[in-house]
Order: C-alpha cells, then structure tokens, then sequence
C-alpha cells in the first residue's frame, strides 16, 4: 500500500465518524489554543513591564536610598541615604552623565479662577527632569537651577492640566494656587501619557525645594529635611553603564564615608530591572504552558482510546487485509497515520483558535497579549508528537492481530 492509499483509508476513516473524530480532537484542540493563548497573555505582560521601564527613560540608572538621613535637630544625627547634595555632586563630579533629576511628589487641589481640580499630584523635581525622563516641552520653559537655589514659586503644567484650567487660554504667566501657595506657570509640557501607571499629562511640576518648604504632607516628611528616596541618573551614550556606576558608586562611598559593605544606598538599570522582570514572567510562562499541556496529553488519551476501539470494530477488515497479503507494519502504518491525522487537525484548528482567543483576550479582556511565532510552533510540533505517541499502541495491537483469529471476530 502506497502512502496516498494510507492517507485516503486514514481520512476516509476519520470523516466516516465525524463526531466521534472531532470530540476526540477536541483535547488537542484546547490544549494548542491554551499553549498559544496563555503564552501571549505571559509575552504581552513582559513587553507591557519593558516598554514601561524604558517609557521611563533612556538608558537610565536608579539609585536608591537604603535608610533616610535624619534631619537637622533630631536626635540621633545623620543614619546615612541620599541627600539633594548628592544629586549635585554626581551632575558636577562624575564623566559620562546626561542628566540627573530625582523627585518628591505630593497631592493637592490646584484652582484658576473659577475652576477648580482637586488630587492633582504636585511633583517637585529638578532642572533636568526633561532629559532623564525622555519628555519634552511644549511650550514656555522648563524649571531651573536657580528656580531651586531660590525655590522659586513657579510651576511647569502637564498637558491635560493645563487644557482643564485654562482651555484655549495662553497658561504662560498666570498665576493659580496650589493649595495655599500661588504660583506663576512658566511652562507646558508635550502631551506624553501614561508610563509605569504615571499620567505625566495630568500632574504639575515645581522647584523640589519649594515642596520641600511649603507642600510636605506631614510634620514627619518636614524633619527628613532634603532626603531624598531616589535619584535618576541619565547616561550619555556615548559612555559605558558599568564605568559610569562604578563612578557613582565611588562618589557617594567618598562623600559618605562608608566601605562598599556599608553602603547606605543600591544602583540598579533599566537592564537589571527587565532582566528580573523577564526572568520572573518566563517561570510564569513556563508553568502556563505545562499547565496547558496538560489538555495535549488528556486529548492524546482521547485519541489513543478512539484509535483502540477503532482497531477492535475494524477486526474483521484488519484479518481480510492481512489474509490478502498486508504486511503488519503496513497495517501499523495506517492506524499510526489516522492517529497522526488527527491530531495534526486538532494542532491546526487549535492554532486557529489560539490565535483567534489571544486576540479576543486582548481586544475584550483589557490584557495585552503578543502571540509569539515559538508557541505556534511549540504548539503544533507537540501536538504532533502526542498524535505519534498515544497512535502507536493502538496501532501496534492493530499490527499483532493474528489474521485467522481477525477473520472469524464478529
């Protein structure tokens, strides 16, 4: 028997029991289309985690404050962290630098007139904060070094702010009130949206030590003085990452005295915090697509207890084949090729639907999902290899039926 003539028996058998055969697909069909669906759900949630670090910033490295530095008159002295000197010292001192911002936010009702906007976030933040967080200006200008050496009363607004106080109105040059403090805009920034779950559009930018002044949400944030919980470091291309934080890291061991065992702060990149978050959603991943797995082997179960009672109703058929000359590997081979034919349709309409749900998770389920090329063919290929493994019992019983016992089977 040629292999066309294998291939027709085969199809000829599944189509003469259409439910039976796509009941019997149907675990592999869930179980490509769980492997494709789930590994989109996975994929999408690393590329939403990396695009958002990157939104940050370009080739950024964040230093941060293992304990806060007590403020002047408390008892107890200096504890260690990072201090506004700090983000000075690292702008002047170290080679490679583009930029260094650091921030410390609040919240407040800002009005203008008549209109009023309550929970506006008010960021205090420094002059480089354009550069380090990739955003840009849309028009007047930005903060400036004097604007915080004077904690100047002026104010930068985020597009969406400035759009709900003034409207069509110029902002450059009024004056609002934040809180109880009045403050005169000096700029508007481009639109830029949302990034890590922060809308820069609708927060406003002032002088940090006018927030460190006048808008300190607690007794307790005042005493911290001009600590500060985190600096951004923005680092020229055109230097290394590793000799720029090996600058940094020297910098403040110097400027606070300690050993690198005691040091009073961390630095980490944008790299290391995607190598971590991939590496977590890759475990993630990994699980999801064992656990959908699971459907290709139930669904492997299936066909291979299908392909058993196929065997025992072509009995008969099976004798008469074998007493006309049908080798036992020919015999083998036909069942092996239903067995696979069903399986690799199951893999083609589960990749159909895997496809298919991915999208609709995504498009009805406010997740974002990227369906990638290797669960397709993951997917498939195993789906395949469940098709060779579980068809091969059946079809060797198949191939071990002693033709005369075969011809008398009712």
């Amino acid at each position: 028997m040629n292999f066309n003539e294998i291939i027709k028996v085969a199809w000829k058998s599944i189509a003469s029991n259409k439910s039976r055969s796509i009941l019997t697909m149907l675990g592999v069909i869930i179980g490509v289309a769980a492997v494709i669906v789930m590994m989109g759900v996975s994929a999408g949630t690393e590329a939403t985690i990396a695009e958002s670090i990157e939104g940050l910033g370009s080739n950024l490295m964040f230093i941060q404050s293992a304990m806060m530095r007590m403020g002047p008159g408390q008892q107890g002295g200096s504890s260690g962290g990072l201090v506004m000197d700090d983000v000075t010292a690292i702008q002047e001192q170290v080679n490679g630098v583009a930029g260094v911002s650091v921030d410390q936010a609040t919240s407040g009702t800002i009005k203008y007139d008549d209109t009023s906007l309550e929970e506006i976030s008010i960021v205090g933040t420094t002059a480089d904060f354009l550069t380090v967080r990739a955003l840009e200006l849309g028009d007047g200008r930005f903060l400036t070094e004097q604007d915080y050496d004077r904690t100047s009363k002026v104010v930068v607004l985020g597009s969406t702010v400035a759009e709900e106080l003034f409207g069509e109105e110029d902002p450059i040059g009024q004056s609002i009130t934040a809180e109880s403090v009045k403050l005169t805009v000096v700029g508007v920034l481009e639109e830029k949206g949302l990034v890590s779950g922060v809308n820069y559009d609708e927060q406003i930018y002032v002088p940090i030590s006018l927030v460190f002044e006048k808008f300190m949400p607690s007794q307790f944030a005042r005493m911290m003085g001009d600590s500060v919980r985190l600096i951004y470091v923005s680092v020229d291309e055109a230097y290394e990452m590793e000799d720029v934080m090996l600058q940094v890291e020297l910098l403040l061991l110097n400027r606070h005295d300690l050993t690198s065992d005691e040091a009073d702060f961390t630095i980490t990149t944008q790299d290391d915090i995607i190598e971590t978050q991939e590496s977590t959603t890759e475990s993630f991943r990994m699980l999801l697509g064992w656990v959908a797995g699971v459907s290709l082997i139930v669904g492997g179960i299936g066909i291979m207890n299908i392909m058993l009672v196929s065997v025992t109703e072509h009995t008969r058929e099976i004798g008469l084949r074998q007493a006309l000359g049908a080798r036992p590997v020919d015999i083998q081979v036909q069942f092996l090729t239903e067995a696979l034919m069903l399986s690799l349709v199951g893999g083609l309409l589960g990749v159909l639907f895997g496809v298919g749900g991915a999208w609709l998770f995504s498009e009805l389920g406010g997740m974002r999902t990227v369906v990638v090329s290797y669960s397709i063919i993951l997917s498939f290929t195993s789906a395949a290899l469940v098709g060779i493994f579980f068809g091969y019992i059946p079809a060797r019983k198949a191939a071990q039926l002693d033709p005369i016992v075969a011809l008398r089977h009712d």
